[in-house]
């Protein structure tokens, strides 16, 4: 399947070949500043799928996991585009709010789910990591 996307302002697209490797909602800190307190919802794809048109402006920190992150947001309208790590530059994490819908896309998994506020509620039905889970299995190139 293909998958398209916007930022708000339609300055930013981007278009996706093939399927998301895995998608993960995350309640880390820095997510959670990133999106108002809740968790970035992510789908996470091959670099070389994702093609992304449009200025895009970049904020880094060291997360938690001592790896650089690089989040990726249009300069315009501040729409969160994706996040790349360090540790996986292979892969671009793609924010779930910038697909086009219907996607059909949902969390499989919550991470970071010790930092999530009290408040927070989480699906039982996902598998939560109380921290950064395994580096998702890597399916072989089509």
């Amino acid at each position: 399947m293909a998958y398209s996307g916007r930022c708000a302002c339609g300055q930013v697209t981007l278009a996706i070949s093939g399927e998301p490797i895995g998608t993960r909602q995350c309640w880390c800190q820095q997510c959670r500043r990133i999106a108002a307190g809740g968790p970035t919802n992510n789908a996470i794809f091959r670099s070389e799928s994702v093609a992304i048109a449009g200025a895009l402006g970049a904020a880094s920190w060291t997360a938690a996991s001592g790896n650089r992150l690089v989040f990726h947001f249009c300069p315009e309208c501040g729409t969160q585009v994706f996040a790349q790590s360090s540790a996986r530059m292979h892969l671009r994490t793609v924010r779930l709010g910038m697909l086009n819908e219907p996607h059909g896309l949902r969390p499989e998994m919550a991470i970071w789910t010790e930092d999530a506020p009290d408040w927070a509620v989480i699906d039982p039905d996902l598998e939560q990591w109380p921290q950064q889970p395994p580096a998702p299995v890597m399916p072989p190139a089509l």
